[in-house]
């Protein structure tokens, strides 16, 4: 699918019925998501981000200019093939979308996406696996990956010598922040255990450390 560049007001109303419902369920705690990439993006200058498993949560659009969405899911593809009621969501939530770019994949993100290599900035990974294993090819060096730990994926981002932590992102009362101080005192398991790339993946899930942030912020260093 090409790039869209959406020009659309907030006046402009064409959107498909099944578009507004994919976005209020997936927004059913409002704002919350715009909350975070907000916070991220006041931290991380990232022009082009790559938001493999996206499913429809096009917020991501509304913090960064051009965003990149893959996913296998046949509802995500409808919606995103809704082009005028995806610009409607990101203009009434951020006044505008002159300048700001989406592009939808509706691929399985394991496989190879026919991106350019080291191209992006930032690389989002929440709750959909290991994205960093088979991604982290299309981010920069010097590039950012946001990643939760629900899925093991932080954990995988832990051992892996091409990042380095370099912030995390903690949340308080619906509000996220992003620090970068005291960072020795993450990715502690509360278990000594081997944690490999073999235990992750039999585990299928994130380990329990003794300090757990929303996410975490690592650079990729090599």
């Amino acid at each position: 699918m090409p790039v869209v560049e959406p020009k659309r007001s907030i006046y402009d109303r064409s959107m498909d019925q099944r578009t507004e419902k994919l976005w209020a369920k997936q927004n059913q705690h409002e704002g919350d998501r715009q909350r975070l990439f907000s916070a991220v993006a006041g931290e991380v200058d990232a022009a082009k981000v790559l938001y493999p498993g996206s499913y429809v949560d096009v917020a991501a659009s509304f913090a960064f200019p051009e965003v990149t969405y893959v996913d296998t899911d046949d509802r995500a593809n409808r919606f995103f093939a809704d082009v005028d009621g995806v610009a409607e969501i990101i203009a009434e939530a951020a006044g505008w979308t002159d300048g700001r770019r989406f592009t939808f994949l509706h691929r399985d993100y394991r496989d190879d996406l026919g991106l350019p290599l080291d191209s992006f900035d930032l690389l989002i990974s929440l709750y959909a696996g290991f994205i960093s294993e088979h991604c982290t090819r299309y981010l920069k060096v010097g590039g950012k990956l946001l990643v939760n730990p629900s899925h093991g994926d932080a954990a995988m981002a832990s051992i892996d010598d091409r990042y380095r932590l370099s912030a995390v992102v903690t949340s308080e009362d619906g509000r996220y922040r992003v620090s970068r101080s005291g960072l020795d005192g993450y990715l502690i398991p509360k278990r000594e255990q081997q944690i490999t790339r073999e235990f992750l993946h039999e585990l299928g899930k994130g380990i329990g450390y003794t300090k757990a942030p929303f996410a975490y912020l690592f650079e990729r260093v090599g």
